[in-house]
């Protein structure tokens, strides 16, 4: 059946429930899961002279990124953990959540995706988009959708 899971994940609630539903079906399927989180580079804190973190030096910078992305894929790993199973984890910085978790899922080989949906709906869902529309329209990697 499936033998690489791939569990994109945002830390929030809905994503957890997602990694924690990966988790138990990776473990029950014998397959590897692979915890990817996908950065922005627009969230990211930017250098700019004169301002706050200009004076950290662009290393602090990127070190303060790396170590928010650790605490978040570590939580991930908790949930795994706390479900029986173990993961590898990953993170990338793309302007498109949907596509760097198409690129990631076809360069790992993973044959599942596994994420959640937010569920907005009406106005906010057409105005905010959703990655995982987006992903399922643009994606042949077979995905389920956890509420």
């Amino acid at each position: 059946m499936f033998k690489h899971i791939l569990a994109p994940t945002d830390g929030s609630g809905f994503s957890n429930k997602a990694v924690a539903t990966a988790a138990r079906l990776a473990q029950s399927l014998r397959a590897k899961l692979l915890l990817l989180h996908v950065r922005s580079p627009l969230e990211s804190p930017h250098h700019v002279e004169g301002g706050a973190l200009s004076n950290l030096g662009g290393k602090a910078v990127m070190q303060e990124i790396e170590d928010e992305e650790r605490a978040l894929l570590d939580a991930a790993l908790e949930i795994v953990a706390s479900e029986g199973g173990k993961a590898e984890t990953a993170f990338v910085a793309g302007y498109s959540p949907s596509e760097a978790i198409i690129r990631i899922a076809g360069e790992q080989h993973c044959d599942l995706i596994v994420m959640a949906s937010h569920g907005r709906r009406g106005i906010s869902g057409l105005l905010m988009g959703s990655e995982t529309q987006k992903l399922l329209t643009h994606t042949t990697i077979p995905v389920l959708i956890v509420r």
